[in-house]
C-alpha cells in the first residue's frame, strides 16, 4: 500500500514537515514523512522529514520521472507541493501519477494558470463575485499606484510607484510588469486558507489576519472570523478546479465592509501552521481522503483570534561535510 507522504521543495517548511508526521501517526502507525529538495542536505525541513532525497529542478526533462521512482520506491501515496513553479507541470502530468497509483494534491490546470497570471486571476475574482483592484492600461496609470510582475510570487519585483515622476521607460517596456490600483493603509491584510476535498467542493477556510510579513511569509498572523467569514464563503464557494489546501490572499476594511481580493495561491502557504494550530487539520484530511478513501466533513469550528509569533529557530547537523 502507498501510505508514505512526500512534501515537494521542503525548504524551510519545518512546521508543514512536522504536521503531517504527527498526522500520519495517526492512520498509520508505521507512516512515514519524506521530503524532497534540490540540496536537501541544506534544507531543515528535508532534516526534519524522516528521510530525505535530492531532485533535478522542475525544468529538468527528467523531473517527474524521479519523482514516480521516488514514489514507487519508498511506498509514497500523498504528494503535497509547495512552490508555484512546480503546480502547472504537475497537474498536466496528474495521469502518470494517477495511474501508478499516487495521488498529487494539486488543482486543475485552468485553475493554477488563472491564478500564476494576476490578470487572469483579477477575471476570475470577478466570475466568483469579489472585487480586485483596477489594473491600469499602460496609458491611463493612476498615481499612485502598485507595480508588480504578473506571474510574480512572495512580493518579489513589487514596488510603490509614487508619481508619474518615478515611472521609467524600462517600467513600461517591461512586459511583464503590471500596473494596479493602490489600496491605501487603512486596509488590512489578509491570507486565507481554504481547503477543497477532491471533488472541489468547499469545507473549511480560515482567515488570517496578516500582522507582520517578512520576505513575503507573514511572521506576525492572527486568525479572525468576524464579518469577514461572512463575506468570502459564498465566493470560495464557487470557485472552480481547487483541489487541497490554497490560499487567497485579500485586503479588508472590516468597519466598511469593502474588501479587493489580491491572489490566489493553489498550494500550502507558508503560514498554514497557524490555521493547523487552530484546529484546520488539513494534513490529516489530505491523508483520509486519498489514502484512506474516507471522507471529510465540512468544518468551521477553528479557534479564532489565535496569535501567531514566529522567530528564528536553528537546525544543527552534526559531521556535515
Amino acid at each position: 500500500m502507498l501510505k508514505n507522504v512526500l512534501i515537494l521543495s521542503a525548504g524551510r517548511r519545518v512546521e508543514l514537515v512536522e504536521s503531517f508526521k504527527t498526522e500520519i501517526r495517526g492512520g498509520f502507525s508505521d507512516g512515514k514523512v519524506f521530503a524532497v529538495d534540490l540540496h536537501p542536505e541544506l534544507s531543515a525541513a528535508c532534516h526534519a522529514a524522516d528521510a530525505s532525497f535530492p531532485v533535478p529542478p522542475v525544468t529538468s526533462i527528467d523531473y517527474v520521472d524521479r519523482l514516480i521512482s521516488l514514489c514507487l520506491l519508498h511506498k509514497i501515496g500523498l504528494v503535497i507541493p509547495t512552490i508555484d513553479t512546480e503546480l502547472l507541470p504537475l497537474a498536466l502530468e496528474i495521469n502518470r501519477f494517477s495511474e501508478c497509483g499516487i495521488h498529487v494534491i494539486i488543482s486543475t490546470p485552468e485553475l493554477i494558470r488563472a491564478c500564476r497570471d494576476k490578470r487572469k486571476t483579477a477575471l476570475l475574482f470577478d466570475e466568483i463575485g469579489m472585487a480586485s483592484p483596477e489594473i491600469y492600461s499602460r496609458d491611463a496609470i493612476r498615481f499612485p499606484c502598485f507595480a508588480k510582475p504578473f506571474d510574480g510570487s512572495c512580493s518579489i519585483g513589487a514596488f510603490l510607484v509614487s508619481s508619474r515622476d518615478q515611472l521609467t521607460q524600462a517600467m513600461l517596456d517591461d512586459e511583464k510588469l503590471m500596473f494596479m490600483e493602490l489600496v491605501d493603509k487603512s486596509f488590512t491584510e489578509y491570507t486565507v486558507d481554504a481547503y477543497y476535498n477532491r471533488i472541489g467542493e468547499l469545507l473549511c477556510f480560515v482567515p488570517r489576519e496578516r500582522i507582520e510579513v517578512r520576505a513575503g511569509e507573514v511572521s506576525k498572523g492572527v486568525t479572525r472570523k468576524h464579518r469577514i467569514y461572512d463575506y468570502l464563503l459564498r465566493p470560495l464557494s464557487l470557485l472552480k478546479g481547487a483541489r487541497g489546501c490554497i490560499t487567497i490572499q485579500l485586503f479588508a476594511h472590516i468597519e466598511k465592509s469593502i474588501f479587493y481580493a489580491l491572489e490566489i495561491n493553489p498550494r500550502f502557504g507558508g503560514g498554514y501552521p497557524l490555521s493547523y494550530e487552530a484546529g484546520a487539520n488539513y494534513p490529516a484530511w489530505l491523508m483520509a481522503e486519498y489514502l484512506l478513501g474516507e471522507s471529510v466533513s465540512s468544518f468551521d469550528r477553528w479557534e479564532e483570534d489565535v496569535l501567531m509569533l514566529r522567530y528564528d529557530a536553528k537546525m544543527l547537523v552534526h559531521g556535515f561535510r
